[in-house]
C-alpha cells in the first residue's frame, strides 16, 4: 500500500523524499513505484519529511508509533498518517505528545503491489478520522489520491474494518473455494464461468441488498442443499463448515425479508442442523 499512496501523493505534486523497505519484496516494490526515492531506516524518513505515511499491518502500529517516538524522531508539526483499517488516531497518541499531527487514512482497496494500484485510488473510498482542527487536510490529502473521504468515528474503526474484511477478505476465500469445485466437477476454465456469475451477483447485492438473494437457500430447496452437503462432505470437506455457515446466515435473511417462507424454511433448517452434526469422514461421536 505505501508505495501506492506515495506515487499517488507523487502524481498530485508532492515530492517522496525517502521511503522505508525492509523485505526483499518491499524493496522491489518501492524500486518499481518510487524510483530514484532513496530506501533509508524508518528514523531517517521522518527526518526527511513533512508527511509521513506508516503502512505496516495492523498488529505492528502500536509498536512502531512509539518506538518513533520514544527515539525523538517526531518533530513537532510534521504529518503523521496511518493506513490501519482497526485504529483511528489514539493510536497515534506517542507521536501527538511528540507535536505530530494525526490522521488515519484507510484506503478501501485491496493493494497488489503494482502500478495497477495508483489507478484503483481514482474513485476509492478511504475511511477517514482525525481531528476536527486536521478534517480539511484529512479531505484534501484523500482527494489528492483521486480518493473519497468517509468519515469514522474513533469508536467505529473496528466494526468499519470488521465490515469491509467481511466483504472483501472473505470474498477471495469464497472464490477461490469455488473455482476449486467447478475444476474438481470437470470445468476447464472456471473463472470464466463465475466472472459474469459474480458480477451480476454483486451489481445486484450493492443496488438491491437482500433482495437480491437467490439459489436454493433462499428458495427453501432443502434437498438440493442436502446434496451439496453430501457432495462436499465426499470432495471438500473442509468447505462444509463455511458453506454451512453462510447458508444459515443466508437463510436467516431471506426469512427475515419474507423471501423465504416460513413453511419451507423448516425443512431448510433442519438439513442445515443435521449437516452441522453429521460426523467427519465417517467417525463416530
Amino acid at each position: 500500500m505505501g508505495p501506492a499512496l506515495a506515487a499517488s501523493l507523487q502524481l498530485a505534486g508532492h515530492r517522496p523524499v525517502a521511503v522505508s523497505a525492509v523485505s526483499d519484496a518491499s524493496r522491489r516494490r518501492a524500486e518499481q513505484m518510487l524510483p530514484e526515492v532513496p530506501v533509508v531506516p524508518p528514523a531517517e524518513v521522518l527526518q526527511r519529511a513533512e508527511l509521513v505515511l506508516l503502512t505496516v499491518p495492523d498488529d505492528a502500529l502500536p509498536e512502531l508509533v512509539s518506538g518513533l517516538a520514544g527515539t525523538g524522531a517526531v518533530r513537532p508539526g510534521q504529518l503523521l498518517v496511518h493506513t490501519s483499517g482497526r485504529y483511528g488516531t489514539k493510536v497515534l497518541d506517542p507521536a501527538l505528545r511528540a507535536g505530530a499531527l494525526p490522521l488515519a487514512l484507510h484506503p478501501a482497496m485491496t493493494f497488489t503491489g503494482t502500478p495497477v494500484d495508483v489507478q484503483r485510488l481514482a474513485g476509492c473510498s478511504f475511511g477517514v478520522t482525525a481531528p476536527e482542527e486536521l478534517r480539511l487536510a484529512a479531505e484534501a490529502l484523500v482527494i489528492e489520491m483521486g480518493g473519497e473521504p468517509e468519515w469514522i468515528a474513533e469508536e467505529n474503526r473496528p466494526l468499519y474494518h470488521a465490515a469491509l474484511a467481511l466483504g472483501a477478505n472473505h470474498l477471495v476465500t469464497l472464490v477461490a473455494q469455488s473455482m476449486e469445485l467447478l475444476r474438481t466437477a470437470g470445468v476447464g476454465a472456471p473463472d470464466r464461468m463465475l466472472g459474469p456469475l459474480l458480477g451480476a451477483a454483486l451489481d445486484n447485492a450493492l443496488r438491491s441488498g437482500d433482495a437480491a438473494l437467490t439459489g436454493p437457500v433462499a428458495r427453501g430447496d432443502a434437498g438440493t442443499v442436502a446434496a451439496h452437503i453430501t457432495e462436499l462432505r465426499r470432495h471438500a470437506p473442509a468447505t462444509v463448515a463455511g458453506y454451512l455457515a453462510m447458508a444459515r446466515a443466508t437463510a436467516d435473511r431471506a426469512l427475515a425479508h419474507g423471501l423465504l417462507k416460513p413453511e419451507l424454511a423448516e425443512d431448510l433448517l433442519g438439513v442445515l442442523a443435521d449437516g452441522a452434526a453429521a460426523p467427519e469422514n465417517g467417525e463416530d461421536r
